[in-house]
């Protein structure tokens, strides 16, 4: 995290609640892949759409999938076949928390990203 407010849970609670965008972007990350770690020479990035990446918790731990979704307002990542039913009988995304995640592969169309 780029910048540090303090100790207290009520801070850092405080503290993510308000953040702004470009810090929440930081804040929805997840551990990359041993192969790919060597590739990017990082341990963790910024989950973006387009990403590939394998559930490693819950109920669909091991499932791959293609990031649909990034919600910066609840730091979410919804993964596309990541799914259930709800009561009227449709299917809707579960949203995944990022560091249950590990990034398989990225989304390589933006020659900035790790610039």
């Amino acid at each position: 995290m780029a910048i540090k407010i303090g100790y207290q849970p009520r801070k850092q609670r405080r503290f993510r609640y308000r953040a702004p965008l470009h810090v929440r972007h930081k804040l929805v990350a997840a551990h990359v892949s041993k192969e790919l770690r060597e590739e990017v020479g990082k341990r963790s990035l910024p989950v973006r759409k387009g990403d590939k990446v394998r559930v490693m918790r819950g109920k669909f731990r091991g499932h791959e999938g293609v990031v649909v979704d990034v919600d910066l307002r609840r730091y979410k990542v919804f993964v596309e076949g990541v799914q259930r039913q709800n009561a009227k009988g449709q299917d809707v995304m579960i949203p995944l928390d990022p560091s249950n995640l590990l990034i398989i592969d990225i989304d390589r169309s933006d020659e900035r990203r790790f610039s």
